[in-house]
């Protein structure tokens, strides 16, 4: 640095002669000390300006001026590179901190988070653990984090368990031998003999002009039901042959016999499912004898050639082969008339109020051909040659049933935690709620049909969780805001947005408070900067805040239209709640074995946590509270249609008892027109009686959009008819 030329210096109080031009070298090294040593300076200089005259004092004033403007840049940059870093630093510990919780909660340990496992219990308990951790308060449910409810489980066989037919003579079936109780049904006993109706395939098709309950009447008897279709295998069917239509389905020939007023349903093996059982065992037998006869060829040249060694890895490597060959063996006589698993084609945990049993083929065709004349084989081929129904009664036969059906409870919890507001705005609340269940060994809703793999869901949504917690740490490290903000980690979403239902109709904080709610579901996957969001339009403030926020982050924004999603923000936008629905799309591990947690995307989770934590701090601290929008459902562009008429119901899966409960309806759909609302539960629609989702997805499909259809309702104790106008398929 150049000294000031000129004799007429300035003698500081501490400082040397020359004084700006001659610091101490500890001062140039430490900018901080070195700015404090200049500005004393130069408020000396200010003071004495009347001793400096002329040019000697311009000279002094852009010496300082020039020397402080240098400094001033090197500590800018300093404070730059300083904050950098500090940026950096925060970044990698967020990263830290997110692949901690998303690989805790993916573990095979956590065993898919299923309900009923205790791995969903251990990611409740942690989940709690770190929203403690980060000081927000954890008692807000009876000194708890925890919202507990419970919830049905899988069902069991319990006891006892009776079958018997009378006739010409008395016949009990043997249990698991003869005949098996399926979890499809429920607990029933009859109380006198009840009359058998074969009702072939079981099935109603309108559409198809086939009905196997035309000319016949069930109501209060047990009917048997073919499995499958008729014409299998035949691509000129009206039944599509080689691929099945719903209306093979095991929960809709139920629902079907339901609906016709039977009590009971006796579930038989078709011949062609039969068939191709036993020719895959044959065909699997048959190359496991071919390998032993190549193996014994080997082993009788080795055994000529002396060779002791090759002998035993050729015995070796037979005795696996011959165990396969034994075992396929042993269990063709089974694969001949299998009886059914007891968990087949579950697919809910609703109690029914009828019997489901399965029995063997062999059973089933003695009482046809006493009752009807004709064997089991007969009756379907006339039934595939003609597509005719082949029903009747079985005049010379009775049943006696007894099931028993046990359903287990769960105890689940919702995970809550709250950062409180500070001053007049502090009794409103923002909600960020992810779900942390996912679908433990697979079962109802696995996309792996018969895998019984650990479904991690680390996607789905351990990345929802995720960035929940992130963001929550964030925003408890920031300090209070005007408004609190309440973080749940729901449970039971996988079974029907169960979780934040249940907490929608027990709120912990009111309703009426709560000013907005941001929904994190599978958040993990983000390609090509791609963040959809569903409920922009459900408040007016929504668009334009998150148009100003994204001009940060840069996202590539896909709007979704309304409030109603499958996911847990539905609950919040039906009770009049404004909300945000974050996703980054669908991908070919969902709800299967392979959504692991190597496949997400930290830098995306990071991204999407900075963009809803500031999201938050911007709604909490605003002067007014979001202005809620009920959105109309609209289709802006012509897209495929369904294959139902258009009803408009939203289902409450939290519903414990019979029919089916409607948690919402649509805006301006059929049933909104017709006056339905929450909580009425449907119990017929038109002539179908209705005992939960399956029954009415039934019945609907057997009108036509345009029909006026009654629906009876249950409402509070009133039981009402309303008339739908149904709508065109959506």
């Amino acid at each position: 640095m150049p000294k000031v030329q000129n004799p007429d210096y300035i003698t500081t109080p501490s400082g040397p002669k020359g004084g700006f031009s001659c610091l101490p070298e500890p001062l140039i090294a430490e900018p901080w000390s070195a700015i404090g040593y200049h500005n004393y300076n130069i408020w000396q200089t200010n003071q004495r300006t009347s001793f400096v005259k002329g040019p000697t004092m311009r000279a002094l004033q852009q010496s300082v001026w020039v020397k402080f403007a240098v400094w001033a840049a090197w500590i800018g940059f300093a404070a730059a590179a300083l904050l950098a870093e500090d940026k950096d630093l925060a970044r990698e510990q967020a990263l830290a901190r997110m692949q901690q919780v998303a690989r805790f909660l993916a573990d095979d340990q956590r065993q898919g988070r299923g309900i009923g496992t205790q791995g969903l219990e251990q990611a409740a308990q942690f989940i709690a653990e770190q929203f403690a951790q980060m000081g927000l308060k954890t008692d807000l449910v009876n000194g708890s984090p925890f919202q507990e409810f419970p919830l049905r489980g899988t069902a069991r066989l319990g006891k006892p368990n009776h079958l018997v037919f009378q006739g010409h003579k008395t016949w009990e079936l043997k249990l698991n031998t003869d005949f098996r109780p399926l979890a499809l049904g429920g607990s029933f006993q009859s109380q006198e003999p009840l009359e058998l109706v074969f009702v072939g395939y079981g099935i109603t098709a309108p559409e198809l002009q086939y009905d196997d309950y035309q000319g016949v009447d069930v109501q209060g008897k047990v009917v048997i039901v073919l499995r499958k279709e008729p014409q299998q295998n035949d691509p000129q069917s009206k039944f599509n042959g080689t691929r099945h239509t719903r209306h093979a389905l095991f929960t809709r020939k139920v629902s079907n016999a339901f609906q016709h007023g039977a009590v009971g349903v006796i579930l038989v093996n078709d011949r062609h499912t039969l068939l191709g059982s036993v020719q895959g065992r044959l065909k699997q037998w048959d190359q496991s004898v071919s390998q032993l006869e190549k193996l014994r060829k080997q082993l009788v040249q080795a055994q000529a050639n002396a060779d002791p060694a090759q002998v035993a890895k050729l015995l070796q490597q037979a005795a696996p082969v011959a165990r396969t060959a034994q075992q396929l063996s042993q269990s063709l006589p089974g694969a001949l008339d299998a009886l059914l698993p007891f968990n087949t084609g579950l697919g809910s945990d609703t109690p029914r109020s009828i019997a489901v049993v399965s029995v063997r083929r062999a059973v089933v065709d003695q009482l046809l051909r006493t009752g009807l004349g004709k064997s089991l084989l007969e009756l379907e081929r006339q039934i595939d040659q003609t597509l005719k129904p082949q029903s009747g009664e079985l005049k010379s036969w009775t049943v006696t049933i007894q099931t028993s059906i046990q359903r287990k409870e769960h105890r689940v919890k919702n995970v809550l935690a709250l950062l409180p507001g500070e001053g007049p705005l502090a009794q409103e609340v923002i909600v960020l709620g992810a779900h942390y269940d996912h679908l433990g060994f697979g079962g109802f809703g696995s996309l792996a049909p018969g895998s019984r793999e650990v479904h991690n869901g680390a996607d789905d949504n351990a990345s929802g969780t995720t960035v929940l917690l992130e963001v929550a740490h964030r925003l408890a490290q920031r300090g209070p805001l005007k408004r609190s903000v309440l973080f749940i980690a729901f449970t039971a979403e996988e079974r029907g947005l169960i979780g934040s239902s249940y907490y929608v109709n027990h709120p912990v904080l009111p309703l009426k408070n709560t000013v907005a709610m941001f929904n994190l579901d599978m958040v993990g996957r983000l390609r090509n900067d791609r963040l959809i969001l569903q409920g922009l339009d459900t408040a007016k403030e929504f668009g334009p805040l998150l148009e100003r926020l994204n001009r940060r982050y840069k996202f590539r924004l896909a709007r979704r239209p309304g409030g109603s999603g499958p996911s847990d923000h539905t609950s919040f936008y039906l009770k009049g709640v404004p909300v945000i629905h974050f996703f980054t799309g669908l991908h070919s591990d969902y709800h299967r074995p392979s959504d692991d947690v190597d496949k997400l995307n930290w830098e995306g989770m990071h991204r999407i946590a900075s963009l809803v934590t500031e999201l938050i701090v911007e709604v909490a601290n605003a002067p007014q509270r979001p202005q809620y929008v009920k959105v109309a459902r609209s289709s802006p562009r012509p897209r495929p249609q369904g294959t139902r008429p258009y009803f408009g119901s939203i289902p409450d899966f939290t519903h414990e008892g019979p029919g089916y409960r409607l948690m919402g309806v649509a805006e301006g759909s059929p049933a909104a027109k017709a006056g339905l609302r929450a909580g009425d539960v449907i119990v017929q629609l038109g002539k179908y009686k209705v005992d939960n989702l399956e029954d009415f997805d039934s019945a609907l499909r057997k009108y036509k959009p345009g029909q006026k259809v009654p629906v009876k309702v249950r409402r509070l104790r009133q039981t009402l008819t309303l008339e739908v106008t149904l709508g065109d398929p959506r």
